[in-house]
């Protein structure tokens, strides 16, 4: 988003951050700066709330209804409830708006306090939430076929394409589906804190973007391939698991690697295919973590 653009949502902030005062906020002194900034959306802090512009293009009707389930009581406690939309529901850009409060993020510098316990006990409440009637498909599985075509537009000669294709054909055109409500991008960036920390604190998942119903094999799938892949540590993956499971998450039932290979095997496909994109097109070497996830693709495509 360019500078102008990013003004006017900084502006729009201000004014639902500080309603009834023409957006002036008097003597403002809230906190305010750019969250994110990506072509899947911007997100603006101003004082206590957050102002997101949703990506452009996409079925603005899609993501009304998304943002209407984490309003319901039923994921009270689970999802991150909205607060009411600025004057305008469009922002810069002719983006669709939507208005959170403002949670602290899972620090990326103290991994040993991640709240993975916190994570598997929400996405086994929330999957276990009947969907309303009206809740559009969660999307994980096109986002991983939306990452394949980045890569071939993106790094079509890169030597690592061609294993990160033999990996994709090894995932069905049509994967099976789910009644359950999901969220369709879990990770730990989803996750924001309410209120102080400490053993009692109120974690909520955050972006509703890929919310909708499907297999709630998916929402564990970025997990499952980080720890299949070494990334992510046995104990770190038996304690969201163990918290998934005893909060009486259904994903993994009967066996859990039966439900989710073929989600784990996807979220490494998507992951490495992403990694070539953006490594091509900032002109730069994959990393560690993003040769290791080119190394699973090698593993996968030679079963």
């Amino acid at each position: 988003m360019d500078d102008t653009a990013l003004q006017q949502l900084h502006e729009l902030a201000r004014a639902a951050a500080h309603p009834g005062s023409g957006g002036e906020g008097g003597d403002c002194r809230c906190q305010a700066g750019v969250l994110a900034d990506r072509a899947d959306g911007t997100v603006v802090r101003h004082g206590r709330l957050v102002l997101k512009a949703h990506g452009p293009g996409g079925d603005g009707g899609e993501l009304a209804a998304r943002v209407r389930v984490a309003g319901l009581g039923g994921v009270e406690g689970v999802l991150l409830a909205p607060v009411p939309a600025p004057r305008t529901s469009r922002g810069p850009e002719d983006r669709p708006l939507s208005v959170w409060p403002y949670g602290v993020p899972v620090d990326p510098e103290d991994p040993d306090a991640a709240p993975w316990e916190a994570a598997g006990r929400l996405l086994a409440r929330l999957h276990q939430v009947p969907a309303p009637t009206g809740t559009p498909p969660m999307r994980a599985p096109v986002k991983v076929a939306l990452a394949v075509e980045r890569m071939r537009r993106a790094a079509p000669g890169h030597p690592a394409a061609p294993t990160v294709l033999r990996a994709w054909a090894t995932i069905p055109d049509r994967v099976p589906g789910g009644a359950a409500l999901c969220h369709g991008d879990f990770h730990l960036g989803q996750l924001v804190r309410l209120g102080p920390p400490g053993a009692d604190a109120r974690w909520r998942l955050i972006d509703v973007d890929d919310l909708g119903v499907g297999d709630p094999a998916w929402d564990l799938a970025r997990p499952a391939a980080w720890y299949a892949a070494g990334l992510l540590e046995p104990g770190v993956w038996s304690r969201f698991l163990t918290a998934y499971e005893t909060a009486g998450g259904p994903a993994t039932r009967p066996d859990p690697w039966l439900r989710l290979d073929l989600p784990a095997r996807a979220l490494t496909v998507q992951t490495a295919a992403l990694a070539l994109a953006k490594s091509t097109t900032e002109r730069r070497p994959l990393d560690e973590v993003e040769q290791v996830m080119i190394d699973i693709c090698a593993r996968i495509g030679s079963v």
